[in-house]
């Protein structure tokens, strides 16, 4: 009977040094989060700010930026577990045509402005690259391909055709408006047409993640006519 008696009480014991095994290391663990000292890059959220509507960035601006800084366990646990519920650092950017790269002592001295349980060592210096252009904008009109038309034989076009908008605004970058056409010329799709045509028609053309358009869409009108007798040549 004894034999017995000490494999009943073996899962017993094994389980008192398992649960003083884990209190040491959360005694390790919490004694360890209360020093000072500690340092860790983390990744901190920034918030741009310029003129809008004066400039537009022609590059990504970074939506964080890597920081070292150094204090307790416990401060900087939270805020490497928890850096985008943190208020975004605000860096004005004074000169947008003239900023290329982000200054990193301004950077490190709004951010100590800021995180002040911890103290912000510096900043690292990379991804920190940027560029603006001004914003300017650009009216573009509107022209139907009327060339390239694809009616029935003896069928022609018989009134104007409308553009509802006539014309477009552009926004954006100065370098790229710059380029882009005074006039864009509105394709009209479909074949063998015979009668009057009202269609929505998407604006194809100046797609560009930097550019800002009036409107994507234009309503195309126009009549078609039947001839009754073959045009003189």
């Amino acid at each position: 009977m004894q034999p017995n008696q000490d494999e009943s009480k073996r899962p017993f014991q094994i389980s008192k040094w398992l649960i003083c095994l884990l209190a040491a290391g959360l005694f390790w663990l919490l004694n360890a989060l209360n020093k000072d000292g500690y340092s860790l890059n983390v990744e901190y959220p920034i918030q741009f700010s310029f003129n809008d509507s004066l400039y537009v960035p022609v590059t990504a601006l970074p939506r964080t930026v890597r920081v070292n800084v150094s204090g307790d366990g416990w401060n900087l646990l939270r805020l490497s577990w928890l850096p985008f519920r943190t208020e975004p650092v605000s860096y004005e950017v004074r000169n947008p045509m003239r900023a290329s790269i982000i200054n990193t002592s301004a950077m490190t001295a709004a951010l100590a402005e800021q995180i002040k349980h911890l103290k912000v060592n510096y900043v690292v210096a990379d991804t920190l690259e940027m560029g603006f252009d001004r914003r300017i904008t650009k009216t573009i009109r509107l022209v139907p391909d009327s060339a390239h038309i694809d009616l029935l034989p003896r069928y022609v076009v018989s009134s104007v055709i409308n553009l509802n908008p006539s014309t477009i605004t552009v926004q954006g970058p100065a370098r790229l408006l710059r380029g882009f056409s005074d006039t864009m010329l509105v394709k009209i799709p479909g074949r063998r047409i015979a009668d009057n045509y009202d269609e929505e028609l998407p604006l194809m053309a100046l797609r560009h993640p930097l550019v800002q358009r009036s409107s994507d869409k234009v309503f195309v009108s126009f009549e078609v006519a039947e001839l009754l007798s073959p045009i003189k040549k």
